[in-house]
């Protein structure tokens, strides 16, 4: 392969083209209004992402980070409080306990899934433990019974981070609904992203649903009648309308990256030292993300690069050994998340990628392993 060959991690181009005529008809249509703040648009998506996901309430906001924040802080989390979650994940997940005062206590993950290890979870609550993230990462759903069962048995609160789980299901079930709240992205790398900065909470409790929508503007129910300090975090109109737009094609977004991730599969069938990710039911893929062993991850990565093909390292430096935690959480050991932080790689992936791109990616992988 050359390296004029170009293969990215992502590509949102052939969604632009498209759905080009609906995006700018609705950008034209909320520029004409002049209504730009929680308008119509952003009321209609909250109405047509609460049907989809099949939940009471969902609430727009400024980011899946703020969702994150204004989920705990709608809990009445804070200092003194714990927070079980997973250290194999992106800043946001335990930033968000920090940022209220509470205090993140990782626990490790399962090999195949990436995603908690339920049966790790009993014995890091503690009775300060108020609560656990589960998070579904690459769009592979958690068991959420098992999890759930956990949480009822001690009475703890489940807030669901489904920043990367769009339209993945646990036994039919959407992620986001089934915890007291869901917080997702629409960060634009998303399965379903907007193109800038936007986020979403859901939750079947008319209580909690009534504390987030005032902690997104400034702590207030009415305009200028603020009741506690609360946040800037409001999905804009433009964002909205983007996102209305492209809903109505998630389901066959995700099924087009169960596609791309089954060809992967085939491709890397029988590879001594090459792990794929489970094909299970309700994944959505939002990364096809590889376990390579006995290998110079990182040279791997570079040598792609150098034939011009895009794949990225999600997470090599866990939460618990980052150095706003070092201190913390020293003595803090999760063999499997650190393994794995030394093994995966990402590879590109999109519903519309090509096979024939996708065998190239393959092969290059293949080749570079020897």
């Amino acid at each position: 392969m050359s390296v004029q060959t170009q293969i990215p991690i992502l590509d949102l181009k052939p969604q632009v083209e498209a759905l080009w005529p609906e995006l700018t008809a609705a950008l034209e249509k909320v520029l004409k209004s002049t209504s730009f703040i929680l308008g119509p648009e952003e009321q209609l998506l909250e109405k047509e992402l609460a049907a989809k996901l099949g939940v009471k309430h969902a609430i727009g906001c400024n980011s899946g980070t703020d969702a994150l924040y204004i989920a705990l802080r709608a809990l009445n989390l804070g200092p003194g409080d714990e927070v079980i979650t997973s250290s194999f994940t992106f800043f946001a997940t335990a930033e968000a306990i920090s940022h209220v005062g509470a205090t993140p206590v990782f626990v490790d993950i399962q090999a195949d899934s990436m995603n908690l290890d339920l049966s790790k979870i009993e014995a890091a609550i503690t009775p300060r433990t108020k609560a656990i993230i589960p998070v579904h990462l690459f769009g592979r759903p958690v068991d959420l019974d098992g999890l759930m069962a956990i949480a009822k048995k001690h009475g703890l609160k489940v807030v669901e981070d489904c920043a990367q789980s769009f339209g993945a299901t646990w036994n039919g079930t959407q992620t986001g609904v089934t915890g007291e709240i869901g917080c997702f992205s629409f960060f634009p790398t998303k399965n379903l992203g907007a193109y800038g900065d936007a986020g979403l909470m859901t939750t079947n409790d008319d209580v909690l649903a009534d504390t987030m929508r005032m902690l997104r503007v400034h702590g207030s129910r009415r305009r200028y009648y603020n009741e506690c300090v609360g946040y800037n975090s409001r999905l804009d109109e433009m964002q909205a309308a983007i996102l209305r737009v492209k809903l109505p094609h998630i389901d066959r977004w995700n099924e087009a990256r169960r596609a791309v991730a089954q060809r992967y599969n085939e491709l890397f069938q029988g590879h001594a030292r090459i792990i794929t990710p489970e094909t299970v039911s309700g994944h959505v893929f939002h990364q096809f993300t590889l376990r390579v062993l006995d290998t110079d991850r990182d040279a791997l990565q570079a040598r792609l690069a150098e034939q011009g093909i895009g794949a990225m390292i999600y997470y090599p430096v866990p939460c618990h050994k980052l150095k706003l935690y070092e201190e913390s959480h020293k003595g803090v050991v999760l063999p499997v998340t650190e393994r794995l932080a030394r093994e995966v790689i990402s590879l590109p992936i999109w519903p519309e990628i090509a096979p024939e791109s996708q065998a190239l990616v393959a092969k290059a992988v293949v080749e570079a392993l020897g």
